[in-house]
């Protein structure tokens, strides 16, 4: 009995000796995967919270590139802007990163130190205007293996200043063969005598005559536009025309005419300028430039007889901005019927005539209401005397604003505000009057009128009212007017033609890319709408002078006649523009050119000479 218990208990005692040797084993496994998951997540996120710049950077162009992360995601991972990933990404792919490079310190004691030949080959080489990293090549031919930075840290110590940013052209690392537009500069007519220059939009020069017309050079000189160093206001003025004459669309498609002569030679340069010096120079404009130059224009187009100044329309319309950081406010498009971020203009339109002859662009929300009484104001100084009747929409101003214009005498035609109770009384309203409106294509030339005198709030006196039904809407339509003497007729008539500013509207849209905002900013918007009124009134005068094309549009006259290739050749005293052959030549050789200004102002005087095989 004692043998088999001492047995059982030697058993015992070897299965427990197992068990805690197993137990110790697996407490001793526990912590070595502790210790190895804390070193992996440390290693981890050496990875994922790299605490240098130079790793920040690595991971995050990773990320980018291998990982095919958005920059969004990546620049939240990491802590930078979306903006700044966009950066790496293009500095990465044009080759501008070194990743060679050791991380910088601060500690000054692991500094590299660099011996005084050293220091005074780099000082020299720095005398000679090469860059850092110019120096640091020469440096590792001659065996000296130092980094960008280093050196750079040498001649901030010596007082040597950064030098000025250089041009790939100036550094000599422009691709091969490739051609390099020369800077834009006045030029003389005497340099280029006796030499052929080829225009790739050679209808440009159409409009040179009608320019000399308007006495563009003096609008400008009254204007007193700002000016650079090398180019005067009027070559600035008549680049942005140029570019507006032939339809292009943005300052940043410039580059499309950097080699052309024959447009460099229209505005008095050698070539355009480039889109940096187009686009800053618009921003040296302000609005008192603006409407001394508009006054200008206008009084001189006023003196050819080109607006018959009777009645005109005005319409808002909403020039939208698509991009993210603006501070425009929102109004509403019509053409997109829906209100977006945009820039708020006004256009004043001749009705006969169908020019603009008054914009405006720096319109917030709370002015517009009164920009009918700016309009005034504008008009009063440069057509004294001249009281024309303004026809606009019912939103455009407020009833008070009409008493405003009633006192001053000035007649106008407009919309009542229409609401369900105006609406439920026009069953009750007779006699109803059947009238005839004179307007070729018109779909419903004879709807029916009721006429009769009406006061509104604000408004001080009476306005006569006119109801009108059979017009093609499901609605009918109540025109207010102080003209208690006209015919309804003649009312009805006038202002069914405000379709025209629309129209125009609607053209400048597409063909003077007045939708594609240059900037957010309200000054360069409204310069960009003030290039464009003079551009339409260009083509209006040309477009009279063709014959069976005096109604055309600005895009259709373009197709026609001013799209295409010329030949330039410049003598002393004279310019003479070939064109080759095309179909609608006749009608621009019938055109009565010697009736027109021939002398160019800007080009020293040169007789332009246009010839049409």
């Amino acid at each position: 009995m004692q043998t088999v218990n001492s047995t059982m208990n030697e058993y015992l005692y070897r299965f427990l000796k197992k068990v805690n040797i197993i137990v110790f084993n697996m407490f001793i496994i526990d912590i070595i995967n502790v210790i190895l998951y804390k070193k992996f997540m440390n290693d981890k996120n050496f990875f994922l919270r790299p605490t240098s710049e130079w790793q920040r950077r690595y991971e995050a162009l990773r990320a980018s590139f291998v990982e095919r992360l958005p920059a969004k995601a990546v620049a939240d991972r990491y802590g930078y802007s979306q903006s700044y990933v966009n950066l790496l990404r293009h500095q990465f792919i044009h080759e501008k990163i070194d990743f060679n490079e050791p991380p910088p310190t601060t500690d000054k004691s692991k500094r590299r130190r660099v011996d005084s030949v050293t220091r005074s080959k780099i000082c020299n080489w720095r005398e000679q205007h090469l860059s850092a990293g110019e120096i640091t090549q020469l440096l590792s031919e001659d065996g000296v293996e130092i980094s960008i930075r280093t050196v750079e840290r040498i001649l901030t110590e010596e007082g040597y200043p950064k030098l000025p940013r250089r041009t790939r052209l100036k550094i000599g690392i422009t691709t091969k063969g490739a051609e390099v537009p020369a800077s834009s500069e006045p030029i003389a007519i005497s340099q280029l005598s006796k030499r052929s220059l080829d225009c790739e939009i050679g209808g440009v020069f159409l409009f040179a005559p009608f320019i000399e017309k308007l006495n563009i050079h003096q609008v400008l000189k009254e204007a007193r536009l700002p000016e650079s160093k090398l180019i005067p206001a009027l070559n600035y003025f008549l680049s942005f025309l140029a570019l507006k004459l032939i339809g292009t669309e943005r300052y940043s498609h410039t580059g499309d005419h950097s080699f052309d002569a024959g447009l460099g030679l229209f505005t008095g340069l050698n070539v355009i300028p480039k889109c940096t010096a187009m686009s800053t120079y618009s921003y040296s404009l302000d609005p008192v430039h603006l409407l001394r130059l508009q006054k200008g224009f206008v009084k001189q187009a006023s003196k050819l007889g080109l607006y018959n100044k009777h009645i005109i329309n005005l319409d808002f319309h909403t020039v939208p901005h698509f991009g993210e950081d603006s501070e425009l406010e929102t109004h509403w498009a019509g053409a997109r019927n829906k209100r977006m971020k945009g820039a708020l203009t006004l256009f004043a339109q001749d009705a006969d005539s169908k020019l603009i002859l008054y914009t405006g662009a720096d319109i917030r929300r709370d002015e517009a209401d009164d920009q009918v009484l700016q309009f005034l104001s504008f008009w009063k100084s440069v057509q004294k005397g001249v009281k024309p009747t303004l026809i606009f929409d019912s939103k455009f101003t407020t009833y008070t604003n009409l008493s405003v214009l009633n006192a001053q005498g000035i007649k106008f035609i407009t919309l009542r505000r229409r609401g369900k109770n105006l609406l439920d009384q026009v069953s009750s309203l007779k006699p109803w009057k059947r009238i005839n409106i004179p307007h070729d294509k018109r779909k419903y030339p004879n709807p029916y009128v009721y006429e009769s005198l009406i006061t509104l709030k604000g408004y001080q006196g009476e306005l006569r009212q006119i109801v009108m039904k059979g017009n093609g809407h499901e609605n009918p339509a109540f025109l207010i007017s102080n003209d208690l003497e006209s015919p309804v007729e003649l009312l009805v008539s006038n202002y069914s033609r405000r379709w025209r500013v629309e129209n125009v509207i609607s053209e400048s849209m597409k063909f003077f890319s007045l939708n594609a905002l240059p900037s957010p900013i309200l000054t360069k918007v409204h310069f960009d709408v003030v290039m464009t009124m003079i551009a339409d009134t260009l083509y209006s005068m040309l477009a009279d002078k063709l014959r069976g094309f005096e109604d055309c549009d600005a895009p259709k006259v373009f197709r026609h006649f001013v799209r295409g290739k010329a030949k330039v050749k410049v003598n002393t005293n004279n310019i003479t523009v070939t064109y080759p052959r095309r179909a609608h030549n006749p009608i621009l050789r019938a055109v009565p050119w010697h009736r027109l200004p021939t002398n160019i102002s800007w080009l020293e005087n040169c007789q332009l000479n246009l010839k049409f095989k």
